[in-house]
C-alpha cells in the first residue's frame, strides 16, 4: 500500500535515485536561477539577444540600485505590507473564533455552516472577477488597499476556518469541560484555554496566508491600479515600457519581492512544521 523506502530497494535503484535527485533539483531551481542571473545582467545583453549566455558585465549593484532608488518599488513593497499584514491578522482573528464555535459547540446547523465555509474554497476565483470588481466600484473601494484587504479576508476565511476547526476538534475536550465546571465564561475559555493551545496552528496559518496574499497577482491587477494601492506583484510590471521590457529590472524586482515570504517562512519554520504535524501521530 505504501511506497517502499529507498533504503530497502535494490542497490541499482538507489544509485539511480541518487543520480536523478540532483538533476531534478537543478531543473526545479532553474527558473529561479535564471531570474537571479538576469538580475545581474546589463540591459545591453537583452538588446543584443544574450539571454542565456554569460553576462557581458556584472551590473547587480546597478540594477538593484535602480529598483530601490529610481523606481516606485519601495512604495509597492509598502503597499504589500499594508495589504498582507491586516489580511493575515483579520483571517486569524475571524477563523480562530469561527473555528472555536464550529469545533466546540453542538447545534443543528453546525455541519451546514461548516460546509458553507468549505464550499467557498471550491469556487473558481476567476468567475468572481466581474461581480467582485463591480461590488468594489459600487462600494467605493475600487483601487484601494482597504478593498483588497476586505476581499482577501472574505475569500481566505473559509480555508482558515477549515484549518482551525479541525485543529480545535483535535484538542482534548476534557479541558473545555473542566473549565466549564469551574464556572469559567465561554470567552475566557477561548482566550485562556483554547487560544494558547492553538499557537502552532496560528503560526502555520500565518505563514500560509502571508505567502498566499503576498504572492497574489490576479486580484492585485483586477482590483487595483497605479502606485497608490498596487502591491509589489503587480508593481513589477511597471518596468515594462511601451515597446520593450526591462527584463534585468523586472528580475531584480522579482528577487526583492520574493524575499519577505522566504524570510517569513524561515523565521516561523519551527512553528510552521509543528502546526502542520501536530496530531499526525498519536
Amino acid at each position: 500500500m505504501f511506497p517502499t523506502p529507498v533504503e530497502k530497494t535494490p542497490r541499482a535503484w538507489q544509485l539511480t535515485y541518487q543520480s536523478l535527485l540532483p538533476v531534478a533539483l537543478v531543473l526545479w531551481l532553474l527558473p529561479l536561477i535564471s531570474i537571479m542571473v538576469f538580475s545581474i545582467k546589463p540591459d545591453a545583453d537583452f538588446t543584443t539577444g544574450n539571454y542565456w549566455g554569460w553576462p557581458s558585465s556584472f551590473e547587480g549593484l546597478t540594477n538593484y540600485g535602480k529598483v530601490f532608488f529610481e523606481s516606485d518599488m519601495p512604495r509597492y513593497l509598502l503597499n504589500s505590507v499594508f495589504i498582507t499584514v491586516p489580511t493575515v491578522v483579520g483571517c486569524i482573528i475571524l477563523s480562530s473564533m469561527t473555528g472555536f464555535a464550529l469545533g466546540i459547540y453542538r447545534f443543528k446547523a453546525n455541519l451546514w455552516i461548516f460546509f458553507m465555509f468549505v464550499a467557498g474554497n471550491f469556487v473558481p476565483f476567476q468567475i468572481l472577477m466581474v461581480p467582485v470588481r463591480d461590488l468594489t466600484l459600487d462600494m467605493g473601494l475600487y483601487n484601494t488597499k482597504t478593498g483588497l484587504v476586505l476581499f482577501h479576508i472574505a475569500f481566505q476565511t473559509g480555508f482558515c476556518t477549515l484549518f482551525m476547526r479541525n485543529f480545535i476538534r483535535a484538542l482534548p475536550y476534557e479541558l473545555i469541560e473542566a473549565a466549564r465546571v469551574e464556572g469559567v465564561a465561554e470567552w475566557r475559555i477561548f482566550w485562556y484555554v483554547v487560544l494558547p493551545l492553538m499557537k502552532p496552528a496560528l503560526a502555520a496559518m500565518a505563514v500560509l496566508i502571508f505567502t498566499f496574499i503576498w504572492n497574489d497577482y490576479f486580484w492585485a491587477v483586477v482590483l487595483t491600479q497605479g502606485v497608490e494601492s498596487q502591491p509589489v506583484t503587480a508593481g513589477i510590471t511597471s518596468f515594462n515600457a511601451q515597446y520593450r521590457a526591462a527584463y534585468h529590472l523586472m528580475s531584480a524586482g522579482s528577487i526583492v519581492a520574493a524575499l519577505p515570504p522566504v524570510a517569513m517562512f524561515f523565521l516561523m519554520q519551527k512553528h510552521f512544521i509543528a502546526g502542520l504535524t501536530l496530531g499526525a501521530v498519536k
